[in-house]
Parts: C-alpha cells; structure tokens; sequence
C-alpha cells in the first residue's frame, strides 16, 4: 500500500548519528512534447544518495516522476509497470516556438510537490538536483526556484548528464555548485561535503553501482545495473564523456539488492546497463540462475548488442524472464555503419539463437536510428522493412545531438537549430537535424510504415 499523501520522510537507515548531515534528492519534471515512462528511474542520482548514506549522511527523495502516494492522481500503469506520466500543457519555450506540437510538463503537479516538500521535517542541509537530458533543464530550474523558495540559503547542487555535459550552460541555472561528474571521484567527493561544512568520510567501497532503490515505497517496478559506461565507441552517443572506464560491480552486490526488491514484491525489472551481454559471468549469469522459476518479468529498454546473443545466452535470459526484447540494430547498411558493433552475420546469428530459445515473432523489437545528419531516409525504410521480414518489431530511435559526441560537430553543420548555443534545440522531438524539421505528414508516412 503507497503511503497517503504528502509525506516523505528521512531515510532512518543511515549509519549516522541524529545530527548526521541531510541531503535532500529531487528527480525534476520533464518538460517536453512528449514523454513515456519506460521504467524510468534517475539511476545516477539514486547511486550518489546510496553513497552518502554509505558516508553517513541522513537521506530523502523527492521523484516528480513516480507516483509515490495512493490517493494522488496518475494514469493507470500497464501490466509490467511501465507507462503514461500526467501531464499538463505549459507554455513552449521561445526557442522551439515554431514547432507544430504541443508543449507539457509531465510527473505530478508542481502545487503537490511543493506541499510535499514543505512537510520534509527537519528541513534539508543540502539539495542534490539532478539533470537528466540536455534539453530538460527547464524542468530543473522550476525545482531550482521552488527549493529557494522553500529554504533560502540551503545549498543547491546541481547534477547528471546535463549538468555534465553542458557545465557552462548550466552555471546559468543558478545553482550553489555544478556537479559536472561522478562523485566517486574523489575531488567531487570531497567538493560536496566541504558544502556541508563536513570533511568528507572515505568512499565507500563498490562506489556507484548500489543504487538506494529502497527510498521508493511501493514501487511498481525497480531496474539494475551491474555496469557504467560501455567499451564500444559509438559516434553518436556520450558514454565515455559520462563514464570513462566500463566497470562492472560484484555478482554479490547485484544479487543482493535484487534480492531485497523482490522480497518488497517486485517482480518487474529493467536492467539499465549500456553493455548488459559484455562479461557476463561478472554478474549477470549469476543473477539470471538465481531469477529461474520466481516468477520476474525482465526488460531492456536500453537495447542489447545483438553480436553476444549466443544459444546460452538467450536461453538464460529465456528461463530468468526476460519479457521486453530491445535489440540495437540501428541500421541495415551494415557496410556503412557509424559503428562497427555488428555485422549482417552476428545480426542473423542472434536472431537464430532468440527463435532457439523461444523468443517468438513479435516479442522482439529493434531500434532503427533516424534522423541522423546526412542520412537517406531511404536506408531508414529499407531497415524497417527488413526488421520486419525477421519477424521483428521495428522502433525508430530519433536521434539526439549530444555535446561531447563525435557526431555532434557535424550535427551542428546541418541543422538549422543553434545546438551548441541553446540545448534545448538539441531535442529529439524536433528532428533537429531532418531537412524541414518536424512534420505531422511526416510522422503519419513513418507511422504507417512501422504499422503496416
């Protein structure tokens, strides 16, 4: 049963004394033209709360995304967790004032928030905010202004793959210090307590891959990851910017905390690592043995590479539950891939093993890359016609230009948005970088091909 509206209380498990430090994280508002909760969860801000707690520090979370308390409205959730967020019509901001769509604010209502919020006794040491894509800050700022609002001079500290990868632009938000990093590195580590006046305790051991998923009260579904970062260098995408070495946690840390969300009554998992199948006896074969026969739903809304999908491996992941098949295919052209993750052969190779373990025709579906600088929007039919002719769902994955990304120097050349200027051009819903940008006709003609 949630808990009634609006309380949201410090964690008690902290090994700190009663006049342990508070800090306080906020997962902000989407503000954008679209958005769907694909087990979202804000996995780096929920690793850097796990930490501080480890530190010592007393802890809290304020999700705008998640549903949190049983008597506030949200659209019904459907069968495996995932789904609608509400959402309210706001103003577009000034910069995508010409595109043809409809701008909201998504999670809960800022009035119930702040009511929350007002509540959380004693009042916070610290508020880490954290940002997720480049294009939604606007959802940070608004948490921004509404902690200042509720507790001047408590500092603020902004975070994530925004506060990242644009650190200049974000300083402009106004936020007490910009957190452009991983707080196991011991500089950030060190930053952050001196903030709260404290010398920093020693990092804890296994830093940034326990997440403090237990700060969810009864949640509908919960995610893991075994990994950060991923060894492939891909053009288009920011990883190593974000996390430079691929680490992998212990098979024992994974279990565990797997362990203690089904023992709370989860039973749907979204595994958010970028390389999931890389080294798999780290952690991974472990955690599937032990998921056999409990009865789990297992989802990848981040993709597999469909090169290590060998007979062994799909039929563990067969027997442990896995209900959600996403495979990176990207492209058909394999002989002018940005990439050179996968061939025509691993691509056939894995689609035998899928059909061996018993992976039927549509339960699998693959990402197909669009909207990319340059590209022939040819390519992109042909690759949804022949995912189809797999047996395969095909899911256009539109591309976003990422600051820091190999790809992004080129994505400025051609789109007709100021990228590097305002981040908010960099979102994918726009097609920043289609001739003509966004069009209603254009997305009916892709609809009915990926339908048809």
């Amino acid at each position: 049963m949630k808990p009634k509206w609006p309380r949201i209380t410090w964690d008690s498990s902290s090994d700190g004394a009663g006049d342990a430090p508070r800090i306080l994280g906020i997962n902000p508002w989407i503000h954008d033209f679209a958005a769907f909760n694909l087990w979202a969860r804000p996995g780096g801000l929920l690793s850097v709360l796990a930490m501080l707690r480890a530190g010592g520090a007393q802890v809290a979370l304020m999700d705008c995304l998640d549903q949190t308390w049983s008597d506030v409205p949200w659209p019904k959730p459907r069968a495996w967790g995932h789904g609608h967020y509400p959402k309210e019509h706001i103003p577009k901001p000034f910069a995508l004032r010409a595109v043809p769509r409809q701008f909201s604010r998504y999670g809960h209502s800022p009035s119930v928030v702040r009511d929350a919020l007002r509540l959380l006794s004693p009042p916070p040491d610290l508020v880490l905010l954290t940002t997720s894509m480049t294009y939604w800050y606007p959802g940070a700022a608004e948490a921004l202004a509404m902690a200042r609002e509720l507790w001047p001079g408590v500092p603020v500290v902004l975070g994530g793959i925004y506060a990242t990868l644009c650190p200049e632009h974000a300083q402009g938000l106004g936020a007490d210090a910009v957190l452009g990093g991983r707080l196991e590195d011991p500089l950030c580590w060190r930053g952050l307590w001196k903030l709260l006046g404290c010398s920093a305790p020693p990092l804890p051991a296994g830093s940034g891959l326990e997440l403090a998923l237990d700060l969810y009260a009864a949640p509908r579904f919960s995610v893991i990851l075994g990994s950060r970062g991923c060894p492939f260098h891909c053009p288009y995408c920011a990883s190593h910017t974000l996390h430079p070495a691929f680490r992998q946690a212990e098979g024992e840390t994974v279990l565990s905390g797997v362990r203690a969300e089904f023992a709370r009554g989860v039973r749907d998992f979204a595994f958010y690592d970028d390389a999931l199948l890389v080294s798999p006896e780290t952690w991974l074969w472990p955690l599937l043995e032990w998921l056999e026969g409990k009865g789990a739903q297992l989802h990848t809304p981040n993709a597999m590479h469909a090169r290590f999908l060998t007979p062994e491996s799909c039929r563990r992941l067969k027997r442990a539950g896995l209900s959600t098949v996403r495979l990176g295919l990207e492209t058909v052209d394999f002989e002018h891939r940005l990439d050179a993750k996968l061939s025509l052969q691993e691509w056939e190779a894995g689609m035998a093993a899928l059909r061996e373990a018993g992976f039927g025709p549509g339960e699998v579906g693959a990402y197909i890359l669009f909207g990319l600088p340059d590209q022939d929007p040819g390519v992109v039919q042909r690759a949804i016609i022949m995912a189809k002719s797999w047996g395969i769902r095909p899911e256009l994955a539109h591309f976003t230009p990422i600051p820091s990304s190999r790809l992004f120097g080129r994505a400025c050349e051609v789109s007709s948005y100021p990228l590097a200027k305002e981040t908010l051009c960099q979102n994918n819903s726009i097609w920043p970088c289609v001739s003509g940008g966004f069009s209603w006709e254009h997305v009916r003609f892709w609809r009915r091909l990926l339908d048809e």
